[in-house]
């Protein structure tokens, strides 16, 4: 999977969760902010996570260019 798939898929569940966490835990407007707002950052966070894994493998999968030294 690429990148782009791979973020379209992050943003699809954080979508999910969102309206999932709306419709079981509604308990007022300042509850539902507080859930929106907690399932989006767990979402940035889990995607940023991924995502700096995955471009820190990128530099070994396009040969890099050894020194003589090494």
């Amino acid at each position: 999977m690429g990148f782009l798939v791979t973020t379209l898929i992050f943003a699809v569940i954080g979508i999910i969760a969102s309206l999932c966490t709306r419709i079981c835990c509604n308990r007022g407007p300042s509850a539902n902010l507080f859930h929106l707002t907690l399932v989006i950052t767990a979402t940035i966070c889990c995607w940023m996570m991924w995502a700096i894994v995955y471009l820190a493998q990128m530099k070994p999968l396009i040969v890099p260019i050894l020194n003589e030294g090494e």
